[in-house]
């Protein structure tokens, strides 16, 4: 079977558009309300959704991220219970799910064992953002044995033209480039550099680039929509989920935001046009 994450992608291409990549904090503040938000989102215009797997020590987060991750951990998730989510929800929708988990916390589940459990939940990719693609090897190796999952890889401006390269090729279904230095949920304020870092991976691989880090408005994602395949929405979607998680209404407040951002991308500038 086709992996959801291609063929989203080959639809979004053959419309004209660019991919919209929406993060949730699976299990923040409920895993029901994640559930319920998956699913608004995506008629609020998201082609794929990022689930973060609530982990203790977050080192590539933010302080939005990680007070998501600490509200998800008090709610009781855990990994096994996403992927029970996952399962779930696949008897609803079929948009592309790609769980962003820390090492520990696939390692402690069983690498091997793991893999089989997301395959059959119905996960289309898995992010690993502390682990260095050099030491990457037994994760995937577990990969191979899991057909149909994509293992997608972190690129950022700092890395090199031969990381570049291996990298990039190694990635599958998208390759997420991290559009600055720091942690989630800080400022975007480079997009000339974004487009130049963009362009060289293009160079070295034919897997889509979706830009993450940094996008916060529905211009900002409109701005990059202009240069990449895919646009990640992270923290400014979280800083929503936290700002109204005690507001009945706070599903109809988070894909309203989506549907601005959807909207905006929708009606990008070519990147000509951006300067």
């Amino acid at each position: 079977m086709k992996n959801r994450l291609d063929a989203a992608f080959a639809q979004v291409k053959a419309r004209g558009d660019k991919a919209l990549i929406t993060y949730l904090m699976a299990g923040d503040p409920s895993l029901q309300d994640t559930k319920t938000l998956v699913l608004e989102l995506e008629q609020a215009g998201a082609d794929v959704v990022e689930l973060g797997v609530p982990f203790s020590d977050p080192i590539a987060d933010g302080p939005v991220i990680q007070r998501a991750a600490e509200r998800a951990l008090r709610s009781g998730t855990s990994l096994r219970r996403v992927l029970t989510l996952v399962a779930e929800l696949r008897t609803n929708t079929q948009i592309p799910l790609v769980l962003m988990a820390y090492y520990n916390t696939v390692h402690a589940f069983g690498l091997v064992e793991f893999w089989r459990q997301a395959v059959a939940a119905g996960v289309d990719g898995l992010i690993v953002p502390d682990m260095p693609p050099e030491e990457s090897g037994p994760l995937c190796s577990a990969a191979e044995e899991g057909n149909g999952l994509h293992l997608i890889f972190l690129l950022a401006p700092t890395s090199t033209p031969a990381r570049r390269t291996a990298v990039a090729c190694r990635s599958r279904g998208f390759v997420y480039y991290v559009s600055l230095t720091g942690i989630t949920g800080a400022k975007l304020t480079d997009l000339e550099d974004v487009r130049i870092n963009v362009e060289k991976i293009r160079r070295v691989s034919d897997t889509p680039v979706a830009v993450g880090f940094g996008i916060a408005t529905a211009d900002e994602a409109a701005q990059v929509a202009g240069i990449a395949d895919g646009v990640i929405i992270g923290s400014a979607i979280v800083r929503q989920v936290e700002q109204y998680q005690h507001d009945p209404q706070m599903t109809e407040h988070v894909a309203r935001f989506v549907r601005s951002v959807k909207q905006a991308m929708n009606r990008q500038q070519p990147v000509s046009d951006l300067n």
